[in-house]
């Protein structure tokens, strides 16, 4: 019987949570839990975690509906990490992967040089055109454009919070989940990379001109 007053949470009151398949024992995604999170998983026996971005409680599935049951939470043994093995409802990765890792569609390359935004919005296409059944972009095709503008919102939120916290790799993590989110709203709005692109280098010239006539002022 796992003792949360035995196990080693850190100064902000966090414990890493190793997430695996207990099926395929294939590694899906490494979370955070502190004691309230990790009390409400064993009680309902659904992984629930901390959100070190929106500093609130997240119980995995709530939204997408891709529960993880939890079939056993064990230790490390410095009492300091949690392994846990779960039967999961769906995909495990918010982007509709069966894991955070290696399915995570940023680096289905065989050569990771070769991802480009272009590469990641044609992918995002093909999830509108032949709908995948369990995947998250799917799914937001689905609900339409107020669900996706809502992500967008939500996740442009996450980055003000780890960039106002000084922390960079969170920072990286958000602004990577605001652009997907915002691929998504450009492909259900058919907008393309060429259309941002056309938009920045209009803006280029406009904004240097003003800055001419500030200055000359």
């Amino acid at each position: 019987m796992l003792n949360i007053d035995e196990l080693k949470f850190d100064e902000k009151g966090l414990i890493p949570a190793i997430v695996i398949d207990a099926k395929s024992k294939k590694l899906l995604t490494l979370a955070y839990m502190n004691k309230e999170s990790l009390k409400i998983s064993m009680e309902k026996g659904l992984t629930c975690f901390w959100s070190r971005s929106r500093q609130e409680l997240w119980l995995k599935g709530e939204t997408s509906g891709n529960y993880q049951h939890i079939v056993s939470i064990t230790a490390d043994c410095d009492k300091d990490a949690l392994e846990i093995l779960v039967e999961k409802d769906g995909p495990a990765c918010h982007l509709g992967n069966e894991s955070c890792f290696a399915d995570n569609v940023v680096y289905q390359s065989e050569d990771l040089h070769e991802f480009s935004l272009e590469g990641l919005l044609k992918l995002i296409e093909g999830r509108k055109i032949e709908k995948k059944e369990g995947s998250y972009t799917t799914y937001l095709f689905e609900k339409g454009l107020d669900k996706i503008l809502k992500k967008v919102g939500e996740e442009s939120t996450e980055v003000i919070v780890a960039a106002k916290n000084n922390d960079k790799a969170e920072t990286i993590y958000e602004i990577s989940d605001l652009t997907y989110h915002v691929l998504v709203l450009m492909i259900q709005m058919g907008i393309s990379i060429e259309d941002i692109h056309d938009e920045l280098a209009s803006r280029h010239v406009i904004d240097h001109k003003v800055k001419q006539e500030k200055m000359t002022k």
